[in-house]
């Protein structure tokens, strides 16, 4: 297909003809006239076809590639991690990447099959009994879990952890304000966990959410957040790191009622934002509740194993006002990745995996302390939190001349800098990174 196709005059006038209009005012009538632009872009004119292509050439030359031209400290949900030939291989083959919505069974197989295979793994990781076959991303995942919770307990009101990732919350603000959702933030405390109060008060919550490490990277108490929870008769979510729960015990085990998490990590390279993966799994006594596609095993009529889309509403597809669901969909691409990456690297590599995130982060850490910046808490897992004494922001973007992403700057705190460690990073990076920023603060 050409990259380059206009509308010749001709076309537009059977366009409108075929609309019954007279003129593209008319088409672009249903557009508020405050959006409209009354004025043409500010554009250069006179500009060769090859004088445009290089201008842009030199916009995209401003994007700075992880692993080519930056070392990458930063985290936040996104990470960088490595990812064997093998699955990079397995996960791009034709019969994934062409493959659509497998609503006829007969023909989709295999796709349903990697589906129902991702859904066990992340069901087994999560300490939960059934998982569906992904969302969209995390922030996805997290709304629709407070949906789910709102459903069950036919309630309104939602405790969430200041800790939870902010785009996350921001994403629940914006879905709650249309459904009348009450939402309450529960602050931090000096280690960055979340202040949970001895009680909730006489309030019949929908769910507490809780981050698991949270953003900051600290790994809160779930124990204590469950029983504040099971108290006011609420349901506790969480939102997991995955790579995680190679080391820390599986949500579930610790009373989470539902689990969501973002799974770019396991698997999915860095591609300036996206493509993401939401996680998401569940207690049995919600299963009808779920959101998203399910894939269920079963036999056919001669009595061998089968796969098929399972549980789904048919409202979340053509009844929206009364669907229990925003996402009708999954990412079958990037959950069939997953599911080749962490099969690749099976329990043992998954845990030794875990365990090399664990202590990149402990030795930067312990390297950074000695330059003043202590971590807020000893209680993290490859992402923790300094305090430091320039702004934040500044020692970033000094940071980047020297080709590092020293890590993320949390909205409202100009004074504080998120680090993250994964197994990419080598102990010559974390030195001659420490070093670089220890220069800087002099």
């Amino acid at each position: 297909m050409p990259s380059f196709a206009p509308h010749t005059d001709e076309e537009i006038r059977q366009m409108l003809g075929d609309l019954h209009m007279e003129s593209l005012e008319e088409l672009y009538a249903t557009i508020p006239v405050a959006l409209r632009r009354t004025e043409p872009l500010d554009l250069p004119r006179d500009r060769s076809e090859i004088e445009i292509v290089e201008e842009f050439g030199r916009f995209g030359a401003a994007n700075s590639a992880v692993r080519t031209s930056l070392v990458s400290f930063a985290g936040g949900g996104v990470y960088d991690h490595d990812l064997s030939a093998a699955a990079r291989h397995l996960g791009s083959q034709s019969a994934f990447v062409t493959a659509y919505t497998p609503y006829q069974p007969e023909v989709a197989q295999g796709v349903l099959q990697a589906l129902f295979e991702f859904q066990t793994m992340v069901a087994r990781l999560f300490g939960l009994p059934v998982a569906n076959a992904s969302l969209y991303d995390g922030a996805a995942s997290l709304v629709e879990a407070v949906n789910m919770a709102v459903g069950f307990t036919k309630r309104h009101r939602v405790f969430v952890s200041a800790g939870v990732h902010p785009s996350y919350r921001e994403a629940l603000a914006t879905f709650g304000a249309g459904t009348s959702l009450d939402i309450e933030v529960l602050p931090l405390q000096g280690d960055d966990t979340c202040d949970l109060p001895d009680s909730l008060g006489d309030t019949q919550g929908a769910a507490l959410v809780v981050g698991y490490p949270n953003y900051f990277g600290a790994i809160e108490d779930l124990r204590r957040a469950k029983a504040l929870a099971a108290a006011i008769g609420a349901l506790l979510v969480v939102v997991v790191d995955p790579i995680a729960l190679g080391l820390l015990q599986p949500p579930g085990a610790l009373g989470a009622d539902i689990v969501v998490g973002e799974g770019q990590s396991l698997g999915i390279p860095l591609s300036f934002g996206g493509p993401l993966l939401g996680l998401f799994a569940a207690k049995q006594e919600y299963l009808r509740l779920m959101p998203g596609r399910l894939v269920g095993e079963t036999r056919d009529l001669e009595g061998r194993r089968a796969f098929v889309t399972t549980l789904r509403t048919r409202e979340q597809d053509i009844r929206r006002e009364k669907a229990t669901s925003n996402v009708c969909t999954n990412q079958t691409l990037m959950a069939i990745q997953a599911a080749i990456h962490l099969s690749w690297l099976g329990k043992a590599g998954f845990a030794q995996l875990a365990r090399r995130n664990y202590d990149g982060a402990h030795y930067l850490a312990a390297q950074l302390g000695e330059l003043g910046l202590v971590p807020s808490t000893k209680r993290f897992f490859r992402e923790f939190t300094v305090r430091t004494p320039i702004s934040a922001t500044e020692l970033v973007h000094r940071m980047l001349a020297h080709g590092f992403l020293a890590g993320i700057v949390p909205p409202g705190f100009d004074d504080r800098l998120i680090c993250a460690v994964t197994e990419a990073r080598t102990k010559a990076e974390i030195d001659l990174f420490v070093d670089t920023l220890g220069k800087e603060l002099r």
